[in-house]
């Protein structure tokens, strides 16, 4: 604790954002670059240091938070890195995407705004690369043990980085043309570029690991097979099955699954198409589902040229601080926040209402259907404001010109087209996800399940976790035991973010 007052005398102080009318010209992140390493020092002596750190808890990884906050207030930057390399895989990622439930369980944040988290683990994965401080780690010697892992996701990349390093000979396979998943075709450019991931698979391939892309294990590479080549198999396949909106008029042309729409802009950025097939310009846009998912199409859309945007919420809008009723610290509180994407989309309301300033969603709104022109082209979403227990409300219903509909209402599993789980025989849950044990493993002998495909949606945090979790079990079935680190166990739930 550099500065033992610093929490009372330094105002919390987050990266800027470069100005709205600027970075909707352009894809690239929405922060000042390097407005962030000037700041940070400061912000890490905030932190207090406490004696039973809840940021610890809050964490699926157990980052060692108040240590890399000490250092980085004493400019101590390698050894910060080492501490923050030795409970995350990937700081660039989480530093850019995770929603930091760390800060919700901050100390500081039971009567002031918290510690900057986030910005000071983004400030140290910033500088890992800078300084050159994440050399690769290839294992002393390999053990002739072969594993194959499916999905390159935030999970099958921990993973696979974590097998590796333990000497393990290992594969990833993607169904896309390129390593990444989610990250790569469903996170914008915008939120994070690129290159960070690049980066990262560099430094795997250089350590050793391989990778298969352009294979869906299930239609191209039969599950069975593939499985008895290898010692071991992690299905990190993550869930992407998508839930549907069984209303009138659905069939009608125009409306899409946000995981159609995000991965053809992220194709246009990495050069692929010219133009998106589903591009926004022009048009009246309606994205239902109020999640970050939505958040992520608000703003695609807003590079794109759209007319309109209006993003419908079926929850009341929160309040702007937390119910200590509801939701006491260190819970992770549902309050009112303004993304990056809110912010640029302010002036592309549909709503009768809507002013200049005016937020881009509209809050418990429930879509009853859909109508459209002549040639089967959606036209307006029609809706109806709720209540608390989503009951229409008499006397609200309206309708919003929609050219575009995009569907963000998450997803229930791993999808099964592939025939990945049939051919493996693996046992479902209810919910749609892969049974599995207190290790991590499925019904087949030798198949381990992490991430989403087990767990269900959840964040870039638990993905880490359970792929770092899940390798020290893959490392002990192979081996009789392992000296890697398992943060979670695969029965911990998250808190509610």
């Amino acid at each position: 604790m550099a500065d033992p007052k610093g929490f009372m005398t330094t105002p919390r102080q987050d990266w800027p954002r470069r100005p709205v009318e600027e970075r909707v010209r352009d894809w690239n992140e929405v922060y000042v670059p390097g407005a962030l390493l000037p700041i940070v020092n400061q912000q890490a002596d905030r932190c207090m240091d406490c004696g039973i750190p809840f940021c610890h808890d809050a964490c699926p990884l157990g980052n060692l938070i108040p240590e890399w906050n000490d250092l980085v207030s004493r400019d101590d930057w390698r050894t910060a890195a080492d501490r923050l390399h030795a409970t995350n895989n990937f700081p660039e990622f989480t530093g850019r995407l995770c929603p930091a439930p760390c800060e919700a369980g901050c100390v500081l944040a039971i009567n002031q705004p918290a510690v900057t988290i986030k910005n000071v683990e983004c400030a140290i994965a910033d500088k890992v690369w800078e300084e050159g401080f994440a050399p690769p780690s290839p294992p002393d010697r390999l053990s002739g043990k072969t594993v194959a892992v499916i999905g390159s996701g935030p999970t099958g990349l921990a993973a696979a980085q974590q097998l590796t390093r333990a000497g393990h000979t290992v594969a990833v396979y993607e169904k896309d043309d390129r390593i990444g998943g989610l990250m790569r075709y469903g996170i914008p450019e915008f939120k994070m570029e690129k290159h960070h991931l690049e980066r990262r698979l560099d430094q795997m391939r250089a350590e050793g690991t391989k990778f298969r892309t352009s294979l869906a294990v299930g239609r191209d590479v039969d599950a069975a097979e593939l499985r008895a080549r290898y010692d071991a198999v992690v299905i990190a396949t993550g869930a992407t099955a998508w839930r549907e909106l069984p209303v009138p008029g659905r069939e009608l042309a125009g409306i899409h699954q946000a995981m159609e729409y995000l991965p053809l802009a992220n194709r246009v950025c990495e050069g692929d198409l010219e133009v998106s097939p589903l591009s926004a310009a022009g048009k009246h846009v309606v994205i239902v589902g109020g999640g970050d998912t939505g958040a992520d199409c608000l703003g695609t859309a807003v590079r794109e040229g759209a007319a309109s945007v209006t993003q419908l919420d079926i929850y009341p809008q929160p309040g702007t601080e937390r119910d200590e009723d509801v939701e006491p610290w260190p819970t992770y509180p549902k309050i009112y926040r303004l993304s990056a994407a809110h912010e640029e989309a302010r002036d592309l309301r549909t709503a009768p209402e809507a002013e200049a300033d005016a937020d881009a969603r509209l809050f418990a709104a429930s879509t009853l259907r859909f109508t459209g022109d002549a040639d089967g082209h959606v036209r307006s979403l029609h809706l109806v404001e709720v209540d608390a227990g989503r009951s229409p409300v008499p006397g609200t219903g309206r309708a919003l010109p929609a050219d575009l509909v995009l569907l963000a209402l998450g997803f229930s599993g791993p999808d099964r087209g592939d025939g990945l789980i049939d051919q493996l025989g693996l046992e479902l849950e209810p919910r749609g996800t892969v049974v599995r044990d207190a290790g991590f493993a499925t019904s087949v002998s030798g198949v381990f399940v992490a991430g989403d495909a087990a767990r269900g949606q959840s964040l870039i945090v638990w993905a880490i976790a359970e792929g770092r979790a899940v390798a020290a079990a893959v490392d002990r079935y192979l081996t009789g035991s392992s000296r890697l680190p398992a943060p979670i166990s695969p029965f911990d739930r998250p808190m509610t973010v």
